[in-house]
């Protein structure tokens, strides 16, 4: 049989996602727990954070819009030699990094920050020529860019707080492209399994572009004054307006359709998240300490590996329907965000014992991933159509 890894965008994408989750975070826990060192002059915490941020979910990123935008436009995507070397500068970016200490800065930044913009420039000409809705995505891409240009400058400069505002701020970003494309596809997701149910969604007028707005003012704010009151009192309003645009989606109706719950699942990390920032940001309330890893354990993570699932699925010419396996997978992603999140202030487990149980639900989820999609994506499609 003959690998198909290069012959679309969503193949060799979603599968350095889930190799990258797999490997990543055992690796942050050895640091962490047992100090494991890596030849990375970096403070290993923004190691981590970078590489989850731009690592991980840039894949992911990646994976989403290679699939995304030819559907969207009708135009052909990106696969073959192109794809290869994408790819390529997202490894190559992996492991200048982990060794950023053998090279000069200016290469590992160089090839760090090569990824978005050669993504930017694959997807921007389709969505331009086709004059699509979606033609400001690159822009996110370009924003991105510079967050991580201005983390490697204050490595440079040892600022590990402008470092870490920098990283933030790239991830606010994610969370506002999750809330302007996961706000088009839960609801029409969740409409499609529960047609012919007798449900029916009822939105009400405006949500959607506060929800928009509202997560862009969490952008603004973590840019110019993270971590104060102004801070805490905008991620309070998007917690709000976010948990109102979720019970319009009729989540309880979803329970026996897992590739659909999980999508409600991730989105309903934003409200939750946003709401223990403020209760963190506001009250110092320790059960919110750890706000952050609800936004990213739960919300990105979450909404990636039940986005990535289904689009592996439909997009191979298979049939959407679940290996129980990945069921699995989704529970044990829940439990290592809910322990990641609430297992120091309310479990009472010593800090580094959260870290490697969140660390073994984590890797035991993506493992089951890789287990039941690595061979779907570098096999040929079901259907036999090219893709």
């Amino acid at each position: 049989m003959r690998w198909q890894v290069f012959a679309a965008g969503f193949r060799p994408a979603f599968l350095a996602a889930g190799l990258a989750a797999f490997v990543l975070i055992p690796i942050w826990a050895a640091i962490y727990v047992y100090g494991l060192t890596l030849p990375c002059p970096w403070p290993p915490t923004l190691w981590h954070a970078h590489e989850m941020m731009f690592g991980f979910i840039g894949a992911a990123i990646a994976g989403f819009l290679l699939t995304a935008v030819p559907n969207w436009t009708g135009q052909r995507g990106v696969a073959g030699a192109p794809l290869a070397v994408l790819l390529a500068v997202w490894f190559a970016a992996r492991v200048a990094v982990a060794t950023a200490s053998w090279w000069p800065a200016g290469v590992v930044a160089a090839l760090d920050l090569a990824f978005f913009p050669l993504l930017a420039a694959f997807i921007a000409p389709p969505l331009l020529r086709a004059g699509n809705r979606n033609w400001p995505l690159p822009l996110v891409l370009v924003a991105l860019t510079i967050c991580d240009a201005v983390f490697h400058v204050e490595i440079l400069r040892h600022d590990a707080a402008a470092a870490t505002r920098a990283i933030l701020v790239a991830i606010d970003l994610v969370l506002l492209l999750v809330t302007i494309i996961g706000g088009r596809i839960v609801p029409a997701f969740t409409s499609g399994a529960l047609r012919g149910e007798g449900v029916t969604m009822r939105t009400f007028p405006g949500v959607g572009p506060a929800a928009i707005v509202a997560m862009a003012a969490v952008v603004l704010v973590d840019a110019i004054a993270p971590g104060g009151r102004v801070a805490g009192a905008t991620a309070a309003v998007a917690a709000l307006i976010q948990a109102v645009r979720l019970a319009q989606w009729r989540s309880g109706r979803t329970l026996s359709k897992p590739l659909v719950w999980v999508l409600h699942l991730g989105y309903a990390w934003i409200p939750l998240g946003l709401a223990l920032k403020c209760a963190a940001l506001l009250g110092g309330y320790a059960i919110a300490a750890f706000w952050l890893h609800a936004l990213t354990v739960g919300a990105l993570a979450t909404m990636i590996l039940g986005v990535i699932t289904r689009a592996a699925l439909g997009h191979s010419g298979r049939p959407l329907e679940l290996d129980p396996r990945t069921v699995v997978a989704y529970v044990l992603l829940l439990l290592a965000g809910l322990v990641r999140v609430f297992g120091f202030a309310l479990l009472g487990l010593a800090y580094p014992i959260v870290i490697l149980v969140a660390a073994f639900l984590w890797t035991s989820a993506f493992a089951l991933f890789l287990w039941v999609y690595a061979p779907i994506l570098v096999s040929p499609r079901a259907d036999g159509r090219p893709g």
